[in-house]
């Protein structure tokens, strides 16, 4: 049981990767595209909507797509005053109870006020409110709800690593998930 455990927790910690590697590259869209339009309106006088709309759009849907990326990678804002010093078991304890207590009831309500806004999003194809401003609004907020699944997944996989520790198989914490020395889950590529 505890083996399928691991597996379960490693297996959403290899999604989260992934995503997080191939929309972190947003990123050089946002700074192409914004350096784009800086370009275009000081030194041609020339702009176009749907290209601000673009980079804004393409900063939302990356922040939104790697959040659980964050998560797993620990990279998130936390005040860990007592939790960086504290043993491995507290560290699996605050988490478990973090997890359980804040972030799955937090994705649940996000969740529950996203689902009518995207479908309704979605039932008239919505655009930019701009004149001129970029079509397929509703794909972008549609990203709330990958942002939600990808949170709480991650979240889950949290919890699975937890349990594992408290169980006393903390060999069969997924690489990618283990604390290390520095208080710190690890860094680095898949497991």
């Amino acid at each position: 049981m505890m083996r399928i455990l691991g597996a379960v927790a490693g297996a959403i910690s290899r999604v989260n990767w992934i995503v997080g590697q191939v929309f972190s590259w947003l990123s050089l869209g946002v700074v192409i595209v914004c350096f784009t339009v800086v370009v275009q309106r000081y030194v041609f006088a020339v702009s176009y909507v749907w290209m601000q709309d673009l980079y804004i759009w393409l900063s939302g849907a990356m922040f939104t797509a790697v959040a659980g990326f964050a998560l797993l990678k620990d990279d998130h804002v936390r005040v860990d005053i007592f939790y960086r010093p504290a043993r491995m078991r507290t560290r699996a304890i605050v988490d478990l109870l973090g997890v359980l207590v804040f972030l799955l009831p937090f994705t649940w309500i996000v969740y529950l006020y996203s689902i009518p806004f995207v479908i309704r999003a979605w039932s008239y194809s919505e655009a930019s409110a701009n004149v001129g401003g970029m079509p397929g609004l509703f794909i972008l907020k549609s990203f709330i709800i990958a942002f939600v699944a990808l949170i709480a997944l991650q979240g889950i996989a949290m919890a699975l690593r937890s349990i594992l520790i408290l169980g006393g198989r903390a060999d069969l914490v997924p690489t990618l998930m283990r604390y290390t020395d520095d208080q710190r889950p690890a860094k680095g590529g898949v497991a």
